[in-house]
């Protein structure tokens, strides 16, 4: 098997898990009223410890800015988010965790954590590290933009 078929083979195995992930996060959210994006947007400010803007949440998530904006309307409208001015940029508020926020972040934090440990029970902690490292890699490759483009 050559490298572009064992990254096309991985990369639709990201797909397809992306998929079922997203589905089981809906189902984690459920009982806080949320989905896996608007989690996803609490995520991205809780482990930033500090205000965002939406294309910052964006860039840190994969996500588009037009999602992310969607989320953080429907955040704000239900209190667990709260803008701010930003002195950098006028039009471009600042997002941070409300009270509400945080508490259900942290409630949904112990509730993925005992879920992941199921999910990873019995794979060895050295291939769960590897995929990630493989996963930051080409994270970071398509993020900077140097994978080069097919020619034909």
């Amino acid at each position: 098997m050559s490298g572009g078929d064992a990254g096309t083979e991985l990369v639709l195995d990201v797909f397809r898990v992306n998929g079922l992930l997203l589905a089981a996060g809906d189902q984690l959210t459920a009982g806080e009223g949320l989905t896996a994006a608007r989690w996803q947007v609490l995520g991205a400010i809780a482990l930033a410890r500090e205000p965002l803007t939406v294309p910052r949440i964006a860039r840190r998530m994969g996500l588009t800015r037009q999602s992310v904006q969607a989320s953080v309307n429907r955040l704000v409208d239900d209190g667990m988010l709260a803008s701010e001015p930003n002195a950098d940029h006028a039009r471009s508020p600042l997002f941070r965790l409300t009270e509400r926020g945080a508490a259900g972040y942290g409630r949904l934090a112990d509730t993925q954590r005992n879920w992941v440990d199921a999910l990873v029970a019995d794979v060895p902690v050295a291939e769960l590290q590897a995929a990630s490292r493989v996963l930051r890699t080409l994270s970071q490759r398509l993020t900077a933009g140097t994978t080069r483009k097919a020619t034909t």
